[in-house]
């Protein structure tokens, strides 16, 4: 689903991890269970927890609820043990995920555009003009009414129990049907007087359409919408089928679309429809490719685009806001767009290319994470504090040659929540997918996501494709 999460090593003693090691999810500084994590606990106390993990598995494997990832296809992996987190807390969470996606939305609109926030000196130049996801075709299009409807951050917390970004993901969200699949799922097997006080998840789908509908360029209260896809092949094809499910709308792949007089239809049951809007979930998410070439997904779609017949969402173009040195400025993109203090902080990132910058990392390459530009699934990704010497200096020979291609985070202690293992409860390193639906200037963050956990002791990896997993979110009320 997205790039892994990084952490430093689990600590060695039950002390360690809880003087500062860690933030524990369920627990406080002492082991006792935090007061909205009692009732959950004790109840799992009393279950025969192999059991538990072995229904929850059948009941996923019978829903259809997979995912193919480098073994193939197999069936999501979700743990009984729901994150909790209180309505306070969301609240705060929710508002600083709201502020960042109406930044990171004005900043996409203004890259292609009069670059503004280049002009103020807020960020150099030279970051768009290396962006590895800048898409020149889009310059030649009308202005979408919104560039990301649909946004799906990853948000750590670190050992201080502060949320923080640590990447932007606006291309291809993916994860709201596994969240809505990990509460239908946990919930056939714990006792529902246990989320008496849980926020609903399943809005998510009416937020989606909403986004959808007012990305629409025809003024219509039901334009029409279409979801394309890669096909079954695709790795989140059980999210495809459920999604269009739940919006009424067609599953279709690139060969059912046609143009015809500058409108985009689809053939759909023997039946050819305009399009207004593509609700586009291929692993191709350029119009051109960087050499100028129209890719197949930009063939199909350009005509009805620059004609401002059809929307895509998300909008062409907004990979530019996934770069991983441009996650170094949307702070600053808080304040310059809309006047305002963020309140919600970035995973302290850093511009390489900067000299001060890249001196200051190389001298303490040992306490940091090295980061290609454009790399992903933690692929060429270098964990100073786990590094051999010989490593951090190879690294440190590759930033020197090309500081433009790389960025340094700090090492982050990502929080750990209490997962089935065997027949018993073990800490897990966990991050937070939530979702976040724009509408004009509307704002919507679904209460929860998807909260990810990495299935073996220690790991740094979450993400599905290399074996991690899903746990259900409880926005309390």
């Amino acid at each position: 689903m997205s790039s892994p999460a990084i952490a430093v090593p689990p600590g060695a003693s039950r002390a360690g991890e809880t003087r500062g090691g860690f933030w524990e999810e369920a627990h406080d500084g002492s082991g006792t269970p935090r007061a909205h994590y009692a009732a959950v606990l004790a109840e799992l106390a009393e279950r025969d927890l192999a059991e538990l993990a072995g229904s929850l598995a059948r009941s996923a494997e019978a829903g259809g609820v997979a995912f193919r990832g480098a073994a193939g296809l197999s069936p999501f992996r979700f743990d009984a043990v729901p994150r909790i987190i209180p309505a306070d807390e969301w609240q705060r969470l929710a508002a600083g995920l709201a502020q960042r996606v109406r930044a990171l939305d004005r900043f996409v609109a203004d890259a292609y555009g009069a670059r503004e926030i280049c002009a103020a000196g807020i960020i150099p130049q030279r970051v768009l003009d290396g962006c590895d996801h800048f898409d020149r075709a889009v310059l030649d299009l009308p202005a979408p009414r919104a560039r990301i409807p649909v946004a799906g951050l990853d948000v750590v917390r670190d050992a201080d129990g502060e949320y923080r970004v640590l990447e932007d993901n606006v291309r291809t969200p993916s994860g709201l049907a596994y969240a809505v699949a990990a509460r239908e799922t946990v919930d056939l097997h714990l006792p529902g007087h246990l989320a008496d006080d849980r926020r609903e998840i399943h809005d998510g789908f009416a937020l989606l359409m909403y986004a959808l509908r007012a990305a629409s360029p025809r003024e219509s209260d039901s334009p029409s919408v279409v979801l394309l896809s890669d096909g079954p092949a695709s790795s989140a094809w059980y999210e495809h089928e459920r999604l269009a499910r739940e919006l009424r709308v067609p599953v279709v792949t690139l060969g059912q679309l046609e143009v015809s007089r500058g409108r985009l239809h689809a053939r759909v049951s023997e039946r050819r429809a305009p399009v207004d809007v593509v609700y586009r979930r291929t692993d191709e998410d350029r119009l051109s490719d960087p050499s100028g070439r129209l890719t197949p997904v930009g063939r199909a779609l350009i005509e009805p685009l620059r004609r401002g017949t059809v929307a895509c969402v998300n909008a062409f173009g907004a990979g530019v806001a996934d770069d991983k040195l441009v996650h170094a400025y949307v702070e600053d993109m808080v304040r310059f767009y809309l006047g305002e203090e963020p309140l919600l902080r970035s995973v302290p990132t850093y511009d390489l290319a900067a000299p001060d910058v890249r001196a200051g990392v190389l001298s303490r390459l040992e306490e940091v994470v090295i980061k290609p530009r454009t790399g992903h699934g933690g692929n060429g990704v270098v964990i100073g504090p786990r590094a051999t010497a010989q490593e951090r200096a190879r690294t440190a020979v590759s930033v020197g040659r090309a500081p433009h291609r790389y960025v340094a985070q700090e090492t982050v202690a990502l929080s750990r929540h209490p997962t089935i293992v065997g027949a018993a409860l073990e800490p897990r390193h966990v991050d937070l997918r939530p979702f976040v639906f724009l509408a004009g200037e509307r704002a919507s963050v679904l209460p929860g996501g998807l909260t990810r956990f990495a299935a073996r002791r220690g790991s740094l990896v979450v993400n599905s494709s290399q074996d991690g997993g899903g746990k259900d979110t409880w926005v309390l009320r």
